[in-house]
């Protein structure tokens, strides 16, 4: 079986889900040009790509390409950029930083503490994410309400410091991304159909089993309150804008 016939099953509200997502997005890039999608090329990224093309809103969408991606995971950046025609913009750590880091605490450096998968989380993500970020008003990602304890509150729209966090997904259910993927042909990560529900890096990645969350399977060695790299982490409160503010 593969990850369409174990997951595509939508919630009776699909459909109302997909039309609040399509016009909060529509709205978010008038209203915070320009923004751009933060792509782990994941399912619910994938999902986001498919409508911001559907339905012809204009985003960027950039991808970190940490060194550490699985074979997999490249393969289907080359496939989305072959299926949508268009170039996504790709930012990489700064080699000499990530080769110090691995010379001074060895390739498996994020086992061995949270302050080294933090520091490496740091080089390979976080500084990228910075030089993507520059100048954008608003960036989109895959967060859903269902994926962890962490992200139950997720809000559609979420006010920081410089700029805005769109979350057109919040509502979703696994079985509506699935739904989506399948019903318009989208491609996804392979290992979806291995049991990888959430994917990183390949050291920091692993299937997840029946009675699992969602992201066990990251930083599966760690405390379940330490499981975030820092994307999704703000270091200073954000305020939350009413979707109805975008109508």
């Amino acid at each position: 079986m593969n990850a369409i016939s174990l997951y595509a099953k939508p919630s009776a509200d699909f459909e109302a889900k997909l039309a609040e997502s399509v016009a909060l997005l529509t709205g978010a890039a008038s209203e915070f040009a320009p923004i751009t999608q933060a792509s782990s090329l994941g399912a619910e990224d994938m999902v986001i790509t498919d409508i911001l093309h559907r339905y012809r809103i204009d985003s960027g969408i950039f991808v970190l390409e940490t060194g550490k991606l699985h074979a997999e995971t490249l393969e289907l950046l080359d496939r989305l950029q072959a299926h949508y025609g268009r170039e996504v913009d790709i930012y990489r750590p700064d080699a000499a930083t990530a080769a110090a880091f691995v010379a001074e605490n060895g390739e498996e450096a994020m086992y061995r503490s949270l302050e080294l998968r933090k520091a490496c989380c740091h080089i390979r993500k976080m500084e990228p994410l910075e030089r993507a970020l520059a100048g954008k008003r608003g960036w989109i990602t895959g967060l859903r309400r269902e994926q962890s304890d962490a992200r139950a509150e997720v809000e559609f729209i979420e006010e920081q410091p410089e700029r805005v966090k769109i979350n057109p997904l919040a509502r979703w259910t696994w079985g509506d991304v699935w739904h989506y993927l399948a019903t318009r042909e989208v491609p996804y990560n392979p290992l979806h159909d291995q049991f990888y529900p959430s994917i990183g890096c390949a050291p920091c990645t692993r299937a997840v089993t029946l009675g699992e969350d969602f992201r066990s399977g990251r930083w599966w060695w760690e405390q379940e309150s330490a499981k975030e790299c820092g994307l999704h982490v703000d270091g200073a409160a954000s305020s939350v804008i009413p979707i109805r503010a975008l109508a």
